[in-house]
């Protein structure tokens, strides 16, 4: 499961950012992932509550912003929404799409104490 790697950066985040700003404490972090990211939500969430336990992140609020799936169709050269990799252009059918967003797999920001 490649979410718990996931959580694990996202707590090591936090504790960087507590030694850089002189926080103790991480009550919320928000999250982009891109519904084309390849990331389970759900397990994400599961991964987090168990990684955090005994962390400066431990019953922490994780919030998840899913921003769609985007492309660029080449063929009909307009930006249409893309729900899953390989789909053809909801416009004209065609297939050579290139991915322009609902890749991205970042902290937005965190609250703290």
């Amino acid at each position: 499961m490649h979410e718990m790697a996931l959580c694990r950066s996202i707590i090591e985040l936090c504790r960087e950012q507590a030694e850089r700003q002189g926080f103790r404490t991480v009550k919320t972090v928000r999250l982009a992932i891109g519904a084309l990211s390849h990331v389970e939500p759900q397990a994400l969430e599961f991964g987090f509550d168990a990684a955090s336990r005994g962390t400066i992140a431990e019953g922490a609020v994780l919030e998840i912003e899913r921003p769609p799936g985007q492309a660029f169709c080449m063929v009909c050269e307009a930006t249409v929404p893309l729900a899953q990799r390989f789909d053809p252009c909801p416009r004209c059918a065609g297939h050579q799409l290139i991915v322009t967003g609902g890749e991205e797999m970042r902290v937005k920001d965190l609250e703290v104490e």
